[in-house]
């Protein structure tokens, strides 16, 4: 059934002949039944030929489709589209002119007329200001809110970063003028100075301290590797010159012999290597029954010559049963450690004992920087056979209340101080 099709027994017939008669008689009680009549009969009179032209395929004008093109057939890389048009130089100018001419007549309204509204409200706070010259003006925030709503974000945005810019560029400007006047300013002068003075006071007076610590540990010492012993009993012809040779700590060392024990003989001495400290009853030689005292510098101020300040520093890693070699009389001797102790300076009697066996004391300061005691290291001689060692005569005459030790410092020289 078609749409606005009647449900009746006449739906076979033209809707012209449906329900409506054009010689069926007027009613009269009703004058505008006939106009009515007439129109609704012009109206279905249309609609019917409307279904009568799409119900016959002979009178619509349909135009034949062609055959589908079978898909196996398509190339699907085939260009199916027309050339875009090309635009021409005159065209992107014309096209760039009206965009700016649009943004320029949009900024140049929209800053018009927010300065108008602003020149009229500073007009009416003025006015006001004027009628009640007592009264603080109001500050109309609502001008300033509207205007921050009615802003892009993104303009509000660039408007964050251009403050934030600024705060930055202020803030490095006040860092750098306060700074310049720093650099300016002499209150620092006296500061720097009082620092500098006490840097070069402890430099003076405790370098013994820092430099020792630091080569007892890296220390390479001046041993040469041809006076390295394999086997410490081995009878090794050397040369005529007196040395120490202490392989753990890296020690090859002149010594000298024969000088007198008192402090300005042996501080003369050590500068040349290390001194026999020879007291009555220990001032044996190598080779003869007695104690043979040898002292030297575990740290010695900057300011002193000679290039055996720091021997003994590592002096304290010597442990019994290590080895030492001294070289006297173009003779070799060794000696095994048998102790080490630490004393006072003026303990000069653990230098004297009766033995019957040639001994060996190295002896210096402890701590190392310091000479606040004496480190004494002992050895017996184990090569050659100490049974044939001579007796030591008695050379020595002079006596000494205390063991050397380091040299004065910095300020005790100045101020006259005595080394004890």
């Amino acid at each position: 059934m078609k749409p606005n099709e009647p449900n009746n027994s006449q739906s076979g017939l033209p809707l012209s002949q449906q329900g409506l008669n054009a010689n069926a008689p007027i009613n009269q009680a009703n004058p505008i039944q006939p106009s009515r009549d007439a129109a609704a009969q012009i109206i279905r009179s249309q609609i019917d030929s409307l279904y009568t032209v799409s119900e016959n395929p002979t009178i619509a004008n349909v135009a034949p489709q062609p055959e589908p093109t079978p898909i196996e057939n398509v190339n699907p890389y085939q260009k199916t589209h027309s050339q875009n048009p090309t635009l021409q130089n005159n065209d992107w100018s014309q096209y760039h002119t009206a965009w700016q001419n649009y943004y320029q007549k949009y900024y140049q309204g929209y800053y018009t007329y927010h300065l108008e509204k602003t020149r009229q409200t500073l007009e009416n706070q003025q006015i006001a200001t004027n009628s009640h010259p007592n009264s603080t003006p109001a500050i109309d925030n609502t001008y300033f809110a509207n205007t921050s709503k009615s802003q892009p974000e993104s303009i509000k945005a660039s408007s964050n970063d251009e403050e934030i810019f600024d705060l930055r560029q202020e803030i490095l400007g006040k860092v750098n003028k306060s700074a310049t006047k720093i650099k300016k300013s002499r209150h620092f002068i006296p500061i720097i100075s009082g620092i500098i003075v006490v840097l070069i006071f402890i430099l003076l007076q405790y370098n013994r301290l820092i430099i020792s610590n630091v080569l007892a540990y890296v220390s390479p010492g001046n041993i040469d590797p041809q006076n390295i012993i394999i086997d410490p009993n081995t009878d090794v012809a050397v040369g005529p010159e007196p040395l120490l040779i202490i392989p753990k700590i890296n020690v090859d060392v002149p010594v000298i012999y024969d000088i007198g024990n008192d402090y300005a003989s042996q501080m003369a001495a050590m500068t040349k290597g290390v001194a026999q400290f020879a007291i009555p009853g220990a001032n044996s030689h190598p080779g003869q029954i007695g104690n043979t005292v040898i002292a030297g510098h575990s740290s010695n101020d900057l300011l002193d010559s000679g290039d055996y300040k720091f021997i003994f520093a590592q002096l304290d890693k010597l442990n019994v049963s290590d080895i030492i070699y001294a070289n006297y009389n173009s003779k070799r001797y060794t000696y095994s450690v048998t102790k080490k102790e630490v004393v006072k300076p003026s303990d000069v009697d653990k230098l004297v004992y009766p033995t019957t066996k040639p001994i060996l004391t190295l002896l210096t300061c402890t701590p190392v920087g310091t000479s606040v005691n004496r480190l004494l290291v002992t050895a017996e001689q184990i090569s050659p056979d100490p049974n044939k060692s001579t007796a030591a005569p008695d050379t020595s005459k002079s006596t000494t209340e205390s063991i050397p030790g380091n040299s004065q410092t910095f300020f005790e020289r100045i101020f006259g101080l005595n080394k004890s």
